[in-house]
């Protein structure tokens, strides 16, 4: 029995040119999909900085010498002062070491310098401007 052409399988050629597209795909995909993930990461120190953001603000209010005077200061050092346990600033990614309280204006607007765990790269800070996150 003789086969005709609606039973022939694909040709060679036609496989090649598919396979060649989904490899392109794929190294198209690959990189942004890692910078994503990044930057998923840095999110959880957005959160952590915001969730300083708001302890500093609120010590301002009650002793702005005080929180003044801490400027500078890593979270390890200051964050029994703000009312903080050891686990509370303790992410996946990110540790209370990781945060470092850069200053306080006389409007009791605070500035919080983050820098990379080991894994990852980039620095962020938040201050009044928002978060800003540099690769």
């Amino acid at each position: 029995m003789e086969k005709g052409i609606s039973e022939r399988g694909f040709t060679l050629i036609e496989l090649m040119v598919v396979i060649l597209i989904v490899g392109i795909l794929a190294a198209v995909a690959v990189p942004i999909l890692r910078g994503r993930i990044e930057q998923s990461k840095w999110s959880e120190s957005a959160a952590i900085a915001g969730t300083i953001r708001v302890a500093l603000r609120a010590y301002y209010t009650e002793d702005s010498a005080a929180a003044a005077a801490m400027a500078g200061s890593t979270l390890d050092a200051i964050q029994g002062t703000l009312g903080f346990t050891s686990g509370d600033l303790t992410g996946r990614y990110f540790q209370a070491s990781n945060f470092m309280f850069a200053s306080v204006d006389g409007n009791g607007n605070v500035t919080i310098t983050v820098t990379a765990p080991a894994g990852l790269s980039g620095s962020g800070v938040l201050n009044n401007s928002g978060w800003v996150y540099t690769p």
